[in-house]
């Protein structure tokens, strides 16, 4: 029988793999280059970015070409469109410098919530003074779902290379075997 873990207990875990996560991903993104290769710039950026102006576009995602419904997408107009290319997703964010404070801010947020879930989960599966490796796999499992598993779906809907998918997937596994490192190791004895 497992004796519930209460998250008063693994605040320190939580906050800890969350910071170990957080400058780890920083270290991969600064330090290591092979990030560089996923982003493309367009041809023609500035004609394109002028265009975009004159239209009013505004922050959002925006599918090209566009489909307001199924019975759309099956139209010979819109088939023409998709065979004519190009076929994809541009995402657009607000203008201005970019902010990269604020963007921080939400990765940090971000890795303090994936923590608190694997803290809650792991607390529901595995007792106080669980061993350092069936604590490690368990958390490091949910970890990994958390910092991976969404990359996957960007692949499959949104046209997402896969080599940029699986340098995610990867960062993903990273994340996770250091979270569930921390857990591992601060888990209550």
């Amino acid at each position: 029988m497992v004796t519930i873990v209460p998250l008063t207990q693994l605040w320190l875990p939580i906050l800890l793999s969350a910071v170990v996560v957080f400058v780890a991903s920083s270290v991969i993104h600064m330090v290591f280059t092979y990030h560089r290769s996923s982003y493309k710039k367009l041809p023609n950026e500035d004609k394109i970015m002028q265009v975009m102006r004159e239209a009013g576009v505004t922050p959002g995602l925006y599918p090209m070409p566009h489909c307001a419904n199924p019975k759309e997408m099956k139209s010979e107009e819109m088939l023409a469109k998709y065979k004519a290319g190009p076929v994809g997703f541009i995402s657009v964010i607000p203008s201005g410098p970019v902010n990269m404070g604020k963007y921080l801010g939400q990765w940090f947020l971000f890795c303090v919530g994936i923590s608190i879930f694997v803290a809650y989960l792991t607390g529901r599966t595995v007792s106080v003074g669980t061993h350092y490796l069936a604590v490690f796999r368990i958390a490091g499992t949910i970890a990994f779902m958390g910092y991976a598993a969404s990359n996957v779906a960007s692949a499959i809907w949104k046209g997402q290379a896969w080599s940029v998918t699986l340098k995610e997937v990867f960062d993903g596994l990273v994340y996770g075997l250091l979270t569930a490192g921390v857990f591992g190791w601060l888990w209550p004895r």
